[in-house]
């Protein structure tokens, strides 16, 4: 059972950091701001998409990745 709790726990925090590094900033400050108004009047969203699919990933790699440390936890009392 442990073996399976590592397993899991490497494979999300690899799936974690690589997530989170794929993501784009949130606030591109004053520039982003003048910019992003042209990118909703001409409909560019293909980044959005990008960046609510990698949201959910994080998610749930966030999840899976809490969840095995607890199963690792308490794997080792028992």
């Amino acid at each position: 059972m442990t073996i399976v709790a590592t397993v899991l726990l490497i494979l999300s925090s690899l799936v974690l950091i690589a997530s989170i590094l794929l993501q784009s900033g949130k606030s591109a400050g004053l520039s982003g701001s003048i910019g992003g108004g042209a990118e909703q009047i001409w409909g560019k969203n293909k980044a959005r998409d990008y960046d609510a699919k990698f949201d959910k990933i994080t998610k749930i790699a966030a999840f899976v990745f809490i969840g095995s440390a607890v199963l690792m936890t308490v794997a080792q009392k028992f």
